[in-house]
């Protein structure tokens, strides 16, 4: 008796491979159109399949109704087409009316001739570990490019050097790097050598014995060894002497330490990231700065974007920082005219100084809105001069004022916009965050 023949196993499909992987995934054409989603992309934008395919993937994931490259984003569809070439790139995007930072990774897929058919695009969400991050996080293509590059560095163990003016958030983009690392569970040390003498820095980078130096009536484990299976944050290190470069040489090149006074060098296992405001360059040619420890630093060179090259940052950061000032919160959302204002400068001190210029206008508001009377900036001629202020010149508020942006306002502008919370967010003049804000308390 013969058995009936087999049939023969049936192909899977698209849908059933692409289903396979691990996080949201898409195919989409070169204009911009879906044309299959995995189950985690349509599960993390809460969308049936319907919903998807057909649909330009802007709309989906950025809700917004044109190219991600018209709303001021790097966009990895446009770059695949012109170059035939994988490319990863940093985008926002929004989740159960939630704002999240994606690493897109986006690779091509050619017809026959080799021409660039349809995108494939892989999403992977970033967690927001901390408020650290939040600093981090802006619309500009150049901060979304260093939250990118810091993503790409953090799971290694490299060396790590962190370039930019003073203010703008070396320490923020350290901290970032740990915290997304494999140490992260490990310590974060911090030494400024531009607040320490020659000598304090030695004894707190490397430690000592007891005995070693008058006065040192005990052993001191360095921060080296405090920052052991973590990472040290050597802030400034321009400022080192040129002896202590060599001793950090050392360190960098054979992960051993020893204590001063000490005979034994002593293992330690820390990643080294390493900031700086001053030109590089310029303190090798001044020989403030050995050429060996410099390259030895720079294997990953990162700098850190200034204020004014993000300017459109500044009412997201302005929001972050009067959340963390004592009735701050009620100043949330900031009028039109005083963001208006708050664009207007140039931020020599960069995010430091916005910190500051926020700080003392919710003070001088004395628990008001805060008007543009309030906006305080340094003296412009002379950057490091900070205002005095002279009660006659500043106008106090002498009572409440209602002026604030209500639900209602937020909605109708919406509504002009056609359901368009970024344009009804620039309308306004305020970030998108204080819109969802107010729509998730109406």
């Amino acid at each position: 008796m013969k058995c009936p023949p087999t049939k023969p196993p049936m192909k899977p499909t698209c849908e059933a491979i692409i289903d396979l992987f691990p996080d949201p995934f898409v195919i989409i054409d070169r204009n911009f159109q879906i044309v299959s989603a995995n189950q985690k992309y349509k599960d993390h934008y809460d969308v049936g399949h319907d919903e998807v395919v057909g649909k330009h993937c802007y709309e989906i994931s950025h809700r917004i109704d044109r190219p991600c490259s018209q709303n001021g984003e790097h966009c990895p569809l446009e770059e695949v087409v012109a170059t035939g070439k994988s490319t990863t790139v940093m985008h926002i995007h929004y989740s159960h009316d939630h704002e999240e930072h994606v690493q897109i990774s986006a690779a091509p897929i050619h017809d026959d001739q080799g021409n660039v058919l349809y995108m494939g695009e892989t999403m992977h969400p970033l967690p927001n570990v901390s408020d650290i991050d939040r600093l981090l996080v802006g619309r500009s293509s150049s901060i979304l490019r260093l939250i990118s590059i810091l993503h790409r560095v953090a799971p290694t163990n490299s060396t790590v050097f962190l370039l930019g003016e003073s203010g703008v958030g070396k320490d923020c983009a350290a901290r970032y790097v740990h915290q997304h690392s494999e140490r992260n569970n490990g310590p974060f040390v911090v030494v400024d050598c531009g607040a320490l003498g020659e000598s304090l820095i030695e004894s707190e980078l490397f430690g000592y014995e007891k005995g070693a130096f008058t006065g040192a009536d005990r052993k001191k484990e360095g921060l080296f060894e405090a920052a052991n299976k973590g990472t040290l944050f050597i802030d400034e290190v321009g400022e080192l002497p040129l002896q202590l470069q060599t001793k950090l040489l050392r360190v960098l090149e054979t992960g051993t330490i020893r204590r001063i006074g000490g005979t034994e060098y002593i293992k330690v296992d820390v990643r080294i990231i390493a900031a700086t405001n001053r030109d590089p360059q310029e303190m090798l040619k001044s020989k403030h700065f050995r050429e060996d420890l410099y390259y030895r630093l720079s294997a990953f060179p990162v700098k850190v974007p200034t204020l004014r090259e993000r300017k459109e940052d500044i009412p997201t950061l302005a929001e972050f920082f009067l959340l963390q000032i004592d009735e701050g919160d009620i100043q949330i959302p900031l009028s039109p005219e005083v963001i208006e204002k708050l664009l207007s400068y140039s931020y020599p001190g960069n995010v430091r100084e916005l910190r500051n210029v926020v700080e003392r206008a919710v003070i001088l508001a004395a628990g008001s809105p805060i008007m543009p009377d309030f906006i305080v900036f340094e003296n412009e001629e002379n950057d490091a001069q900070t205002p005095v202020f002279i009660a006659s010149e500043v106008n106090f508020p002498t009572s409440k004022s209602s002026s604030r942006l209500t639900k209602a306002q937020v909605l109708d502008a919406i509504n002009q916009c056609g359901g368009h919370r970024s344009k009804a967010a620039q309308m306004l003049g305020v970030s998108e965050r204080t819109i969802y804000r107010h729509l998730k308390n109406s």
